[in-house]
């Protein structure tokens, strides 16, 4: 990103701290590490301060229910790589495998079966359900 298109450091600081809220790991490891991250950093940084800062951190939804919508998006879109990392950051939130399974089941209804049957498998991949 070209310098006036650089995120705000305070969304940006926001948006980590969303992300770290969900992903522990990124808190606490060097961050960056994946191969996407390394091709385009300004690109995750835009992703933090935007997504995480802006839209995560704001004040109409807990954080809790912004992971679940999030979920139920992902899956209804059928986009089983990013509902991984988004099942596992509703896990370290604390909310349930049976509540995650639900609301992929609940997909089913609005978005199609062959979708929720994706998502479910990604979501057995997460939850180590073989």
């Amino acid at each position: 990103m070209a310098e006036d298109t650089a995120p705000d450091e305070e969304l940006l600081a926001r948006g980590r701290a969303i992300q770290a809220q969900l992903w522990p790991q990124t808190a606490t490891g060097p961050t960056g590490q994946f191969p996407a991250a390394k091709l385009a950093p300004d690109f995750y940084r835009y992703v933090a301060a935007s997504a995480f800062g802006m839209i995560w951190d704001r004040p109409g939804l807990a954080l809790r229910d912004r992971s679940l919508a999030t979920v139920a998006q992902l899956a209804a879109l059928g986009r089983a790589d990013e509902l991984r990392a988004h099942l596992r950051g509703a896990l370290n939130l604390g909310i349930s495998q049976e509540e995650l399974t639900e609301v992929l089941m609940q997909t089913a209804i609005y978005a199609g079966v062959p979708v929720a049957n994706e998502a479910l498998k990604a979501a057995a991949e997460v939850f180590g359900v073989e």
